[in-house]
């Protein structure tokens, strides 16, 4: 075992001068990395530790491995190692018998699988451990037994680490207890290598600039950034996943807003997951915002036909109460209407406020909960409709239409909306031309 102490050292003293290389940049929490690029190999040298009874001698290997990442936690990874050399064991020299031996050196294929189990708290952790489990068999240029065996089953538990460089390169050191064969012999193997993911990589773009400086790689110059107020030293200023340069370039939003439609989902999420307009609030003009699709309802935002029902009513109330005023009734018949139609539909009831400079959240949160439940309130016990069918809520300031910085967006805010999903055999009809509600 000195000789598996000493790769283990080794090993050892590899990950931690990794750790003092320089890094390239980490991908950013709210990039979907593995969704984007599942797929990576690696390639390494290791060293095969045999029981001592066998019939060949401890020998260096060469490794590629294969893996698919499901998520951060899970990785299914092929294993292929090449052993070209293999000396013959002496046994008449360490045993003094006559057991079974092989003539000649041999060589060794091992083919496998491993599950992989990674211990890290978030994606872009640059210390990556992780436990691992597998199977497969080794296939060697002699017979390996009496019986003629040449191929050997094997399985292997162990642990590993990677250390990310960045999104696209690691270093990779594993440890395997293996046991192999029909004898159950215990073998170690460990081995380091490199580890690539293809399609994590951003391409490199080059231009003439004419000597302007663009510090944070983002596309936009220095000057061009103090213009428009982003950090010149951040790539995202805004941290929405998408850099300010393709943001002011290509996709034509806020760069100092991570959602520059105000419909309740991250500029680069639109983009990189859903497929949405990062510049249009309702992508398939059904009606609801793609944010509310995504979050709230369970629809698809790239199709018009599953969107809900919406209406959207400026409820004015006294301060600080949730009384329901009588000049609002009518437009809330017009909902019961709706509702009566589908005795099977059921509504949501949402409350939200604007956000002033003493705003309190917790307050806010309360208040706008009370009011959106006034309104449930009239069209279950005024108007007949079973409370079954209803569910009230309040957001207070958190999911704005507008920025709060002009009276005029926050009357936009101080909303009540009604969302009405119909019930089966029922037809909801369309926001996106939505019944006329009583001026």
């Amino acid at each position: 075992m000195q000789n598996v102490s000493g790769y283990a050292k080794r090993m050892v003293i590899g990950g931690a001068a990794a750790a003092l290389m320089s890094v390239a940049g980490v991908a950013r929490a709210d990039e979907d990395l593995f969704a984007r690029a599942p797929w990576s190999a690696s390639a390494g040298i290791g060293h095969l530790n045999f029981e001592g009874d066998q019939v060949v001698k401890d020998a260096p290997f060469l490794t590629l491995k294969l893996g698919y990442t499901f998520n951060p936690r899970w990785t299914l990874e092929g294993d292929l190692a090449w052993m070209p050399n293999l000396p013959k064991q002496d046994f008449n020299r360490i045993y003094n018998t006559n057991r079974y031996g092989i003539d000649d050196d041999t060589w060794g294929v091992r083919l496998g699988a491993n599950l992989l189990f990674h211990l890290r708290n978030v994606e872009n952790l640059r210390w990556d451990p992780y436990l691992a489990v597998g199977a497969g068999f080794t296939t060697y240029g002699k017979a390996m037994t009496r019986d003629g065996d040449k191929t050997q089953p094997l399985v292997d538990v162990g642990a590993g680490m990677f250390y990310h460089f960045n999104d696209e390169w690691a270093l990779r050191a594993d440890l395997r207890h293996q046991i192999a064969g029909g004898d159950t012999e215990f073998n170690l193997l460990a081995s380091v290598g490199m580890n690539w993911r293809w399609g994590a990589g951003v391409p490199p773009s080059y231009g003439v600039s004419g000597g302007v400086l663009d510090s944070d790689g983002d596309g936009l110059t220095d000057d061009e950034e103090k213009a428009l107020g982003t950090d010149p030293f951040d790539p995202d200023t805004d941290k929405d996943g998408l850099t300010d340069g393709a943001e002011v370039k290509m996709y034509k939003t806020d760069p100092l807003n991570p959602d520059s439609d105000w419909d309740g989902l991250k500029d680069g999420a639109e983009v990189q997951v859903y497929k949405t307009n990062p510049s249009d609030p309702d992508t398939d003009k059904g009606g609801v915002t793609d944010g509310h699709e995504v979050i709230e309802d369970g629809t698809n935002p790239l199709d018009p036909a599953d969107d809900l029902q919406l209406f959207t009513l400026n409820i004015e109330f006294e301060y600080d109460k949730a009384d329901l005023k009588p000049m609002y009734y009518d437009k809330l018949d017009v909902i019961v209407k709706v509702l009566q139609r589908d005795p099977q539909a059921t509504a949501r009831v949402e409350g939200h406020a604007d956000k002033r400079a003493k705003s309190k959240r917790d307050y806010n949160l309360k208040l706008s909960e009370r009011r959106a439940k006034a309104v449930m309130d009239y069209l279950a016990d005024v108007s007949g409709i079973e409370r079954s069918r209803l569910t009230a809520v309040g957001y207070g300031f958190d999911r704005p239409v507008a920025p709060n910085d002009t009276e005029a967006n926050m009357q936009k805010n101080r909303r009540t909306e009604i969302y009405i999903r119909p019930g089966s055999g029922g037809e909801a009809q369309s926001a996106a031309a939505p019944m006329a509600l009583p001026e």
